[in-house]
């Protein structure tokens, strides 16, 4: 009698399609901060590791232009960065903004959303797959949490988007370990390097692909009682060196971004090339005053 078993083959995971990614947006997809070097401006970023990853399994590569710009607003990123994004002729684009215009308090997400689902009809219409992101969910800060029903509401938008015109969603609001402040830059604003390792895994997964870390979504373990107190004293020192600049610079109109252009204006393989200060010669896009930090 022949024995019976359960067991299945090992499924083998698909191979990405993309041979040329695009990613637009702001200082998240710019790279802040998974600094090259330390004390470097120069930043890689989860959409870099991203494209690395797609480069390594898809057949014949993958080439990859970033366009994202800190500080830029939804509008100038959809304006300025978009059509150059199209003109490229990618088969993949990420659009992650918004985050900028939400600290705002007279923001109109629903006029948001609606800008946002234009750009997706824009793409898809070319035939090119378009990744989306969700916000973070700051229930933990106590500056950002203010903006959280706001941020929620732009989730619900982005989930609908999705669903509408077939686009991927990195779902940010729902990465567990995004929450602990570890993962974060001293500014709290940008994530540290393993931070924006994690969400890249986070976008092989919302791909469709598998990620070459499963345990990427673990949160850390526990910090000890002396981090807390260690907490406290951050705590200080952000306000002094982070918050209060931070308000002061959208009081004035001004941006971490003014005067600066795209890290990686054309596609090329992915490392290739040098990132953080802008390639002379970059096309520079016209929204420097008004935006805001991220």
């Amino acid at each position: 009698m022949v024995p019976v078993t359960t067991e299945l083959p090992p499924t083998t995971p698909p191979a990405p399609r993309w041979h040329r990614y695009v990613a637009i947006g702001d200082s998240f997809t710019e790279g802040l901060w998974d600094r090259e070097a330390e004390g470097s401006d120069a930043c890689r970023g989860w959409a870099d590791r991203l494209a690395e990853h797609l480069d390594a399994r898809t057949p014949g590569g993958t080439e990859y232009a970033n366009l994202a710009v800190r500080g830029r607003l939804l509008g100038p990123i959809l304006t300025d960065q978009l059509p150059a994004a199209l003109d490229l002729q990618p088969d993949l684009v990420s659009i992650v903004g918004g985050g900028n215009d939400i600290l705002r308090p007279g923001v109109d997400v629903d006029r948001l959303a609606d800008r946002l689902e234009n750009a997706v009809v824009r793409v898809r219409e070319t035939g090119a797959d378009v990744l989306l992101a969700t916000g973070v969910d700051a229930d933990g800060s106590a500056l950002l949490r203010l903006t959280r029903p706001r941020v929620a509401t732009f989730n619900a938008h982005v989930w609908s988007i999705a669903r509408r015109h077939g686009a991927f969603v990195l779902d940010q609001w729902g990465m567990r370990f995004i929450k602990d402040w570890r993962l974060w830059d001293v500014d709290r604003l940008h994530l540290t390097s393993e931070g924006h390792r994690r969400v890249a895994e986070g976008a092989l997964e919302a791909l469709g692909l598998e990620p070459t870390d499963p345990a990427w979504n673990t949160p850390l373990d526990a910090p000890d009682t002396e981090a807390w107190a260690v907490r406290a004293r951050e705590n200080a020192v952000w306000m002094r060196q982070h918050a209060l600049p931070w308000m002061q610079r959208r009081l004035t109109g001004r941006s971490s971004g003014d005067g600066r252009s795209a890290k990686r204006p054309a596609p090329a393989a992915p490392g290739s090339g040098a990132a953080g200060e802008h390639a002379a010669g970059a096309p520079r896009d016209s929204a420097g005053s008004g935006a805001d930090e991220a």
